[in-house]
């Protein structure tokens, strides 16, 4: 009982340490971004981008847009937030938080299997195989990929079916991580995940009935390097960045 009583206190302190370094770190940035995890593959180029365009140094933490959200309402020291949703930007603006949001992608949810061998006439037939096991689904509470996984589930009217199979994940990207890693079988991931070298390791299959993921940005309003912030915006808006986000399959 005392020796778990004081693994518990060392992971405690640990943790605290590494929060102490990421905000120390963060304060060091000319720029902060709140990213939404799944955007995390076009991010770690549009970033060094940005720098080689700007001299203005960037970056990101990544999570699900609930926590971010509720980071940011706490007082984070955040310049950005991008969001994976509208939903989350908007509420900031009308709580007087953030700037008018707009749009700066949309995404898309597809199943993934790490097999490259895979073959299934669909994904509704993929997840319902004997072979598929666990099931790896973004918390759809705080992550907007997870909520159109869901909506999909729902319309081909197999939630209740696999909803036993299903591990959930704190963020569209950590469900990556667990069927690539193999604690998944599959998992409802971002199509940006699968665009990237490890993704192209799997095999892909489209899921038309989830709605597409319509993602927000917005400037906030007590950001520490406003001028910074404002200037990454425009950069957004660029030929650069378009190409960025098309290769990993935003529109």
């Amino acid at each position: 009982m005392l020796s778990r009583f004081f693994k518990m206190i060392g992971r405690t302190f640990i943790a605290s340490c590494l929060i102490c370094l990421s905000l120390s770190t963060a304060q060091a940035q000319d720029l902060m971004i709140a990213q939404a995890a799944n955007f995390m593959p076009a991010m770690q180029e549009i970033l060094p981008a940005f720098e080689a365009a700007t001299g203005i140094k960037g970056q990101a933490v990544y999570t699900s847009t609930g926590k971010l959200y509720a980071q940011i309402a706490n007082g984070a020291p955040f310049d950005v937030f991008l969001a994976a949703d509208q939903k989350r930007p908007d509420k900031l603006h009308a709580e007087g938080l953030a700037s008018k949001p707009f749009i700066y992608a949309k995404g898309k949810v597809v199943l993934w299997l790490p097999r490259n061998d895979a073959q299934f006439a669909d994904w509704q037939t993929c997840i319902n195989s004997p072979e598929i096991q666990r099931i790896a689904v973004a918390n759809p509470e705080s992550a907007p990929y997870g909520t159109a996984a869901v909506a999909a589930l729902n319309k081909a009217g197999l939630f209740d079916t696999v909803s036993p199979r299903i591990a959930y994940a704190q963020s569209i990207a950590q469900v990556f991580q667990f069927a690539s890693s193999g604690a998944a079988d599959a998992g409802f991931c971002a199509l940006s995940s699968t665009l990237t070298e490890q993704g192209r390791k799997g095999t892909t299959i489209p899921v038309p009935e989830a709605p597409a993921v319509i993602q927000a940005a917005c400037i906030l309003t007590n950001a520490p390097n406003p001028d910074a912030a404002a200037k990454f915006v425009e950069f957004l808006a660029t030929p650069e960045v378009a190409a960025i986000k098309a290769k990993y399959g935003y529109e």
